[in-house]
């Protein structure tokens, strides 16, 4: 916990970077610039979460004074005990979000992101929850005023989705999103089951960063392979007449980023660029982490894709996030875009993880 001495500390840091951030010569140097505003907004929640705990702190300490005091009046001592029962019921919340502040941020968290949804087992049925997802986030996004990219689309038959990507521009769209990476398993009765049967069929979500790095990596045209092809629609039928489809391999690492959404070729090789660029700074990133093997043990943030992280039961309207053991019984108004309950207890349930691991070391 930080002692009441250093609240001054943060308080010249806040101003010391403000005035730094004034620079006009500053704005020249993005990462540079981008890195202090992240600091500074870091820097002012934990200023407004240490003044308010020790507010609380000194009430508290006022209040039973004026209790243990005998020769305090009787009204006094009645007002004193009903402020100190409030200040309990404040407290505890009050010292968390103090000791979340404390943390460092994470400065992948302001990106903005590229969300990647798959159709999974399950076949057409697969291909139809994909679609689902994407409408759960492009709702959720537009709830909040988030920008909507499609980058590029694999459509299925029956109007679901082998494949989707689309970028979302906002604010902190990292921070939120991050927590969706894995695989969504539903469990309904198909459209095109006669019978009545409840089906089970998954897809993958891969949340990835879009950050500045991603943005300025540099990709030696020796070590990438570029192809073009013609772009195909549900069931394979071509969509246009010609090699517009663009697909580019990075030789070193073998991720590979393909898009045929736009019928012009310049699109869709400046697109594929695009997601390939992030795939390459994530897997760099992924790599990077996996040193700090135990840090990532208590962090569920960026979320292994491979692990099934969330079932959605449409017979009983149910919702279960597996990771933290969570039951909602809203599953229409989470499919809807109303996900803010999901991402916040998600959110908290990493962060208190993170507190307790600074705390232990």
């Amino acid at each position: 916990m930080i002692d009441e001495s250093n609240i001054e500390k943060v308080n010249k840091r806040v101003a010391d970077l403000e005035t730094r951030l004034s620079d006009p010569a500053l704005s020249k140097d993005r990462k540079k610039f981008t890195a202090l505003l992240q600091e500074h907004s870091h820097q002012k929640k934990l200023q407004a979460r240490t003044k308010e705990f020790f507010i609380l702190l000194k009430a508290k300490t006022e209040s039973e004074e004026i209790i243990a005091d005998p020769e305090s009046e009787a009204d006094y001592r009645e007002m004193a005990e009903a402020e100190l029962e409030e200040i309990k019921e404040k407290l505890p919340q009050a010292e968390e979000d103090m000791q979340f502040a404390l943390l460092p941020p994470d400065p992948v968290d302001a990106s903005n992101a590229i969300v990647e949804i798959r159709a999974g087992t399950g076949g057409d049925e697969a291909g139809l929850f994909a679609g689902d997802l994407y409408r759960m986030y492009t709702r959720f996004a537009e709830l909040r005023g988030w920008k909507i990219n499609v980058m590029d689309i694999n459509a299925s038959e029956l109007g679901g989705y082998k494949e989707v990507i689309f970028s979302i521009e906002g604010e902190e769209i990292y921070k939120q999103m991050k927590y969706e990476s894995g695989v969504h398993r539903v469990q309904r009765v198909p459209a095109t089951e006669a019978s009545g049967r409840i089906h089970t069929s998954a897809a993958t979500v891969a949340v990835l960063p879009e950050t500045a790095e991603a943005e300025d990596l540099v990709l030696k045209p020796d070590e990438i392979r570029i192809d073009f092809y013609r772009a195909q629609g549900p069931g394979g039928q071509s969509v246009n007449t010609t090699d517009s489809a663009v697909r580019i391999t990075h030789l070193p690492t073998g991720e590979i980023a393909q898009c045929q959404d736009e019928k012009s070729q310049h699109k869709n090789r400046s697109q594929a660029m695009r997601i390939l660029k992030v795939r390459v700074q994530d897997r760099f990133r992924r790599e990077e982490e996996a040193k700090l093997a135990s840090e990532r043990r208590s962090q569920i943030g960026s979320g292994d894709r491979s692990e099934r992280v969330r079932t959605y039961n449409y017979p009983q309207n149910r919702l279960t996030d597996h990771r933290i053991n969570l039951t909602l019984y809203s599953l229409d108004h989470i499919v809807g875009g109303d996900i803010q309950e999901l991402i916040t207890a998600l959110y908290d349930n990493d962060m208190g993880l993170k507190v307790k691991a600074a705390l232990e070391t």
